[in-house]
């Protein structure tokens, strides 16, 4: 056996001197660069049984600022705004308009919490604003509804302060996506 491995060696060393020399060092590798992957082009409206879905007839920013304008007319407060589009060029990526609102009402906001605190984990509210690859905006949040459903929020003590969310929202965001 020892014959053997010796044989081989020898065999390997022989044929190529690159293994009788010590490896070169590599250079360093470049950061890795972030690719991004262009969706496909929607043929119809985004669907979503547990989102409000809805086409603005305004860009992203246009469309959040007057969510937030309307919201703060009808005594919500602007928490937040967060551009996932800036955020991604920080990091060298390019993507298309995204951005997203956080916004609260203690009046609405404040029953369910007191029914459920994990309820604080989706409140306060956020509306999610983007363009999609044929240039379309959309805006979405989520369903009151599936809301209550997920935290298990009596429809009977819950009903009326949900329905009253749902009904600001529909009115808040229909108001953004119009011209």
């Amino acid at each position: 056996m020892r014959r053997i491995i010796a044989a081989a060696t020898t065999a390997l060393v022989t044929l190529s001197p690159a293994f009788a020399q010590a490896p070169k060092a590599e250079p360093p590798k470049a950061a890795p660069k972030i690719e991004v992957v262009k969706a496909a082009k929607p043929t119809r409206a985004p669907t979503d049984a547990n989102m409000i879905i809805r086409e603005s007839q305004n860009s992203v920013k246009e469309s959040l600022d007057k969510l937030a304008t309307a919201a703060e007319a009808k005594g919500a407060k602007v928490v937040a705004r967060v551009d996932h589009a800036k955020g991604a060029a920080a990091v060298g990526a390019t993507m298309k308009p995204s951005e997203v609102l956080i916004l609260g009402n203690a009046k609405l906001g404040t029953p369910p919490m007191l029914a459920n605190p994990r309820m604080g984990l989706d409140l306060p509210l956020k509306v999610l604003a983007y363009e999609d690859a044929a240039g379309k905006v959309w805006l979405v949040y989520p369903k009151p509804s599936s809301l209550q459903a997920r935290y298990k929020l009596k429809a009977k003590d819950q009903a009326a302060n949900f329905k009253a969310i749902a009904d600001a929202l529909d009115g808040l965001t229909t108001a953004a996506a119009t011209k």
